[in-house]
């Protein structure tokens, strides 16, 4: 009995790293790419959609969980710098899969000044090639897009060190807009 419970274990174990790993085969979005709509709740119950960031850069970064170690350091890095990234013109939005009331209390136990949206049923992080589904647990995955003032995704970081990830967003920020990236044309159709 003891066997069979470890051996299971074993297995879901190797599933769910292959599973991390594993992006499903055209979900991930590529840069140039329209940015996916949303409509998904804050933490005070307004809804924030992508065609409200329309006309100024979007850092939309995706995490796992309200109040865990990475996560709180990547947030606080966000709030630390915002400053830098609002110099820029950027609005932030964090998403995960948490509830509402669960960002409210992030929010406030860390004084996040920008909004983090409840993806309660992983539909936009999936949409975005960011939702990590193992059946019974599901979770976002820690990627950020920057969307430009187009609708367009400009940057996509799917390998994030929450310590230093703000500062690599401001510097991507400012090559894209060096190199004079904010319209491409036309969007193609979603």
């Amino acid at each position: 009995m003891i066997k069979l419970i470890f051996g299971g274990l074993a297995v879901l174990l190797l599933l769910a790293s292959a599973g991390f790993w594993m992006l499903r085969p055209g979900s991930q979005r590529a840069e140039g790419s329209a940015a996916p709509d949303f409509a998904l709740q804050d933490q005070d119950g307004n809804t924030h959609r992508l065609g409200d960031y329309g006309g100024r850069w979007l850092v939309l970064y995706f995490y796992p969980r309200d109040d865990t170690p990475g996560c709180t350091r990547e947030a606080c890095r966000f709030r630390d710098d915002i400053g830098t990234l609002g110099d820029l013109g950027a609005a932030i939005v964090g998403v995960s899969v948490d509830d509402a009331q669960s960002h409210a209390r992030f929010k406030e136990k860390y004084q996040l000044p920008f909004a983090l949206l409840s993806d309660p049923d992983g539909q936009t992080a999936a949409a975005y090639g960011s939702l990590l589904n193992l059946g019974l647990v599901r979770f976002a995955r820690r990627h950020t897009f920057i969307i430009a003032p187009d609708g367009r995704i400009a940057a996509r970081f799917d390998k994030v060190d929450p310590s230093s990830h703000a500062q690599e967003v401001a510097h991507a920020l400012q090559a894209l807009q060096r190199s004079g990236l904010q319209h491409s044309g036309p969007l193609p159709d979603k």
